[in-house]
């Protein structure tokens, strides 16, 4: 008879036998469900190796899977008491508003969804920019804080993605969205008087929400930042645009999935969406009156300045 350690080797094998089909069959169903929250925390938390066809992110899963497989074998008589506390977490989370199954859904739905669909990134934004043209002006010309301008956002909220359930941490960008929807359906491009460059101040854009590409930005600007979301503005050759903060690498799997499969599914379907990353990491989508979604193409790549809003 072989010995392992203080076990004999049928011992072992008792240890780890499974008494019937419908116990392989319940102790793959809960490791499933305890694979798939541990595998969202470690795919936010670990370096993506980005391989082809995301075979890293298969094996993290795929490792995962057995690791926890062999836990629940090893360790089957408590299985269920370890369940039932899993449960009531989630369930406290779903109750409390905190993490819980709806989360988890969310988050696994989404990160699927991206790693078929990936977002396109642009240029990365170096501290080594030319002095943006006019700062002053347009810093004053945000008038965010007038309530004309919030009202005007609050009426963008009202009429927009209103319902849209879940995706709570994410309320204020669902509402910008909804700003942006607004404005971009009704923006009228208007040129500047020849030979001079006229900034509209958000007020003056608001009877007509019409103007050129800096007035729009400025509009935008104001509105989103009015309700709370953080904007900066990207100076081009001969052309001005906003960008809203969405947050980082692991934000934007929710913000993906949210544009191109709740919000804007039609005007974003097979097309990427485009986003820069700044110095500090962070992700920053376009928001120029020639996009039809959040993310959509650039007009001009070639980033010359860059004017963060407070």
């Amino acid at each position: 008879m072989i010995k392992s350690g203080h076990l004999t080797y049928q011992q072992l094998k008792e240890k780890f036998r499974i008494n019937s089909p419908w116990d392989m069959i319940i102790i793959l169903v809960l490791n499933i469900l305890i694979t798939i929250p541990i595998f969202i925390i470690a795919h936010q938390n670990l370096i993506v190796l980005d391989w082809a066809f995301h075979i890293d992110r298969i094996l993290l899963f795929m490792a995962i899977l057995v690791i926890i497989q062999l836990i629940l074998r090893a360790m089957r008589r408590i299985t269920l008491i370890s369940v039932i506390i899993y449960f009531i977490m989630l369930l406290y989370g779903t109750l409390s508003g905190k993490y819980g199954f709806q989360s988890v859904f969310e988050d696994y739905r989404s990160m699927v969804y991206t790693m078929s669909e990936d977002p396109y990134p642009q240029d990365i934004i170096i501290s080594k920019l030319l002095p943006f043209p006019n700062k002053s002006k347009i810093i004053d010309a945000v008038e965010y804080q007038n309530p004309k301008i919030r009202n005007f956002a609050i009426m963008a909220t009202a009429k927009h993605f209103k319902n849209v359930k879940g995706y709570h941490e994410y309320f204020t960008i669902v509402q910008a969205f909804a700003v942006f929807k607004e404005i971009n359906t009704r923006w009228n491009y208007v040129s500047d008087p020849k030979g001079h460059d006229y900034i509209a101040t958000a007020t003056e854009s608001l009877p007509y929400l019409s103007g050129d590409c800096d007035d729009h930005s400025i509009f935008m600007s104001a509105c989103i930042q009015s309700i709370g979301g953080t904007m900066r503005l990207i100076h081009t050759k001969g052309h001005m645009y906003p960008e809203i903060l969405i947050g980082e690498k692991k934000d934007l799997e929710k913000i993906n999935y949210l544009i191109k499969k709740e919000l804007f599914p039609v005007e974003s379907k097979g097309k990427p969406i485009n986003y820069h990353i700044d110095e500090r990491g962070k992700i920053w989508l376009n928001l120029d009156y020639t996009a039809k979604y959040p993310g959509g193409p650039f007009m001009n790549e070639q980033i010359l300045g860059a004017l963060t809003l407070e």
